[in-house]
């Protein structure tokens, strides 16, 4: 796997879809009206795979998943300097933005599953959650994201038909 841009904090993205085909889309706690599908950080050494099923455990609750297919790529967003400068005291490192390696996962279990406390070892970071159609999650997300986002769902089309 070739190696994200220099500057950009290494993280996964998780398009977690119901057997419609619906993707998993769920509002931020601490931004008024901004949903996104699970995101997460990779620990050092951590392989990316492990770590998009660790952040779908630790936001949404979830164990009963499939990896479907993996972005053969990087994918980047730089973070607005607002926001920027938030990360950079809440991190205490200064990421021009994001690299993320997006997988597609095929949710197996029923909606009960699905918790927004997480497992319980992270602060939840969701007050609401729905199953979204792609033109829907692109809508709801953040600007920034949204070039992104419009690239997963390109990515995954062939599995989202």
């Amino acid at each position: 796997m070739e190696a994200p841009p220099v500057g950009y904090r290494r993280n996964v993205g998780i398009c977690l879809i119901n057997p419609s085909k619906k993707i998993f889309a769920a509002s931020r706690l601490n931004i008024p009206n901004a949903w996104q599908m699970p995101q997460g950080g990779i620990d050092e050494g951590e392989d990316p795979r492990i770590a998009a099923l660790r952040e779908l455990r630790e936001e949404t609750g979830v164990h009963s998943a499939e990896v479907l297919a993996e972005a053969p790529y990087w994918l980047t967003y730089d973070f607005p300097p607002k926001v920027r400068e938030k990360l950079k005291h809440r991190w205490g490192s200064d990421w021009k933005g994001q690299a993320q390696k997006w997988f597609l996962v095929k949710f197996t279990g029923l909606d009960q599953e699905i918790n927004l406390l997480g497992d319980g070892t992270e602060k939840p970071e969701f007050g609401d959650w729905s199953w979204v159609s792609a033109n829907q999650i692109v809508d709801l997300v953040v600007d920034f994201k949204k070039p992104v986002y419009k690239e997963v769902l390109e990515v995954f089309a062939p599995y989202l038909q």
